[in-house]
């Protein structure tokens, strides 16, 4: 069984994230949604709340599952039995990011990166650009998944 982890805080869980998710299940036979818990980092939404958002996007298709983790990614992975971590990309900037994050998982625990480019009608969006218009009183919700 092919299986992929797509880890991040998804604070909040944005419709770009959502399209990575559905496209990558053409790849994978289950993908499991890990929200990073990171106790040094400021979240605009309770861990909680994004783990009950997601589940509620996904709730029609049992391929994908939604967990929260501590800790490094790659523990986060073998926990799933995943032989994969599973990232979008938007721009030069992430590509530079996750290529080193690639080879350091790789070197850490042989669990291979796959890459997915994000569509260019979602290659605006991201968390912290959601988070600001929140944070401003902007309706978020075309963002949202």
């Amino acid at each position: 069984m092919r299986i992929a982890i797509f880890p991040g805080s998804f604070d909040p869980f944005t419709v770009g994230h959502a399209d990575i998710v559905n496209r990558s299940l053409s790849l994978f036979d289950k993908v499991v949604i890990g929200i990073g818990k990171n106790s040094l980092k400021q979240s605009i939404f309770p861990v909680e709340n994004r783990l009950q958002h997601i589940r509620k996007v996904f709730k029609d298709e049992p391929r994908v599952a939604v967990e929260i983790y501590t800790g490094l990614t790659v523990d986060f992975a073998r926990e799933q039995n995943a032989q994969f971590i599973l990232r979008g990309i938007r721009c030069v900037a992430d590509f530079e990011y996750e290529r080193n994050m690639a080879e350091a998982n790789k070197q850490l625990a042989g669990v291979e990166t796959i890459i997915l480019y994000t569509r260019p009608e979602y290659a605006h969006i991201s968390s912290t650009l959601v988070r600001d218009l929140y944070q401003h009183g902007q309706d978020i919700t075309p963002y949202l998944a």
